[in-house]
């Protein structure tokens, strides 16, 4: 039995993976144990987290209520990091990818988790030089949950497309606005989850998994939408890295007001539209591809919409429940984020003014973590 510690509905927690930088030439810099010495004793020293290589730290806000406060918390978090990187000669940036790092020259950190992990993955697992951004909902019931989840992916690629930031890997631009979500589903237990009607049937499967054992512990389960019984939410891992704050909030008062307005509608019995599997991994592959561009799935009869226009229908419908939540401008933001162009176009529009110098699109995503807004409109 896996027991759910039920939160309140609709309250948040977010995990902001950030890449560190050489300042100097905008390279991976594997140092994230000088920055965590360095933060040693401050305030929120323990609201930056270690990650699976040694160039990447994670900053955790505490649970928070509204997205107003999760703004709040992650910035008092990077101001103090900052503290201590600019003294490094570093630089922060978020992206799903670095656009010309080298996955073999990566550190990966001290720990039997990463080892262990490692030893499993050899070539798939050294290449996951790949960063994203995870926004935690609560839930107060887990009989509601598989249903909850089952509606959410029906909008992973509304999701995806908002969040694609990874149009480059080593100095390869790879016609994709999203590689990171193709790259990190190469690990066993990674990509889209299994579609479940009841939470038994979810502890079936678990129990599968551990009896052969495919995992040792529930958080080995790495899917793009998962359960986190201890903490009483559904977890949402669609997007890649996001190089803003803004996107982030963006991004974050999206995904509460889904998930709040799923649980809702579940708890009072109405109908929500779910997708077949195959629809739903079809519509990953086309927002990992076409990102705003795609035209995606939209229900079980096959009807087929522009993923911007399904985000605009979304945003506006939404508007009450954002309203009720408190963050009805960082919802609103969503349609400032689809003017502006997601990240992986700015990128591609950065590289091209440039003459494909990618250094031009690591000093842009530095300086876009710095500003905390999009600097170039794509």
């Amino acid at each position: 039995m896996i027991e759910f510690a039920p939160s309140a509905r609709g309250s948040l927690g977010v995990e902001w993976e950030i890449a560190l930088v050489d300042r100097a030439t905008h390279d991976l810099a594997s140092r994230a144990e000088e920055v965590l010495a360095g933060l040693e004793g401050r305030p929120r020293a323990d609201h930056v987290h270690r990650e699976l290589l040694s160039n990447t730290v994670e900053l955790v806000t505490d649970v928070c209520g509204t997205v107003g406060e999760v703004v709040t918390d992650l910035g008092a978090t990077l101001e103090e990091v900052r503290g201590v990187t600019d003294g490094l000669g570093l630089e922060l940036l978020s992206a799903g990818t670095h656009p010309f790092a080298r996955w073999e020259t990566q550190e990966v950190s001290a720990g039997e988790r990463y080892a262990t992990l490692m030893d499993r993955t050899r070539w798939w697992g050294r290449q996951m030089v790949i960063y994203g951004v995870h926004v935690h909902v609560g839930l107060p019931q887990r009989e509601r949950v598989p249903a909850v989840l089952d509606g959410l992916l029906t909008f992973h690629p509304h999701l995806q497309a908002l969040g694609a930031s990874s149009p480059f890997w080593e100095e390869d631009q790879t016609g994709y606005a999203s590689n990171r979500a193709l790259l990190f589903q190469q690990l066993p237990t990674a990509g889209l989850p299994f579609q479940f009607r009841t939470w038994q049937e979810y502890e079936r499967y678990v129990d599968d998994l551990m009896t052969t054992g495919v995992i040792e512990e529930l958080k080995e389960l790495r899917w793009d939408v998962r359960p986190a019984p201890h903490l009483g939410t559904i977890e949402v891992r669609v997007c890649d890295g996001l190089p803003t704050m803004a996107e982030v909030a963006a991004v974050t008062a999206f995904t509460q007001c889904l998930v709040v307005d799923l649980d809702e509608r579940v708890e009072r019995g109405e109908p929500v539209v779910t997708l077949p599997p195959w629809h739903v991994q079809e519509n990953k592959w086309r927002t990992a591809r076409y990102g705003t561009d795609a035209i995606i799935i939209c229900d079980p009869e096959n009807a087929e919409r522009l993923v911007t226009d399904e985000i605009v229908r979304h945003v506006e419908r939404l508007a009450p429940v954002a309203e009720r939540l408190g963050c009805s401008a960082e919802l609103a933001s969503v349609l400032d984020l689809l003017a502006t162009g997601a990240s992986y176009r700015r990128q591609i529009a950065a590289f091209e003014a440039a003459g494909g110098d990618l250094r031009a699109v690591t000093g842009q995503l530095v300086e876009e973590m710095r500003s905390g807004r999009p600097t170039r409109r794509a």
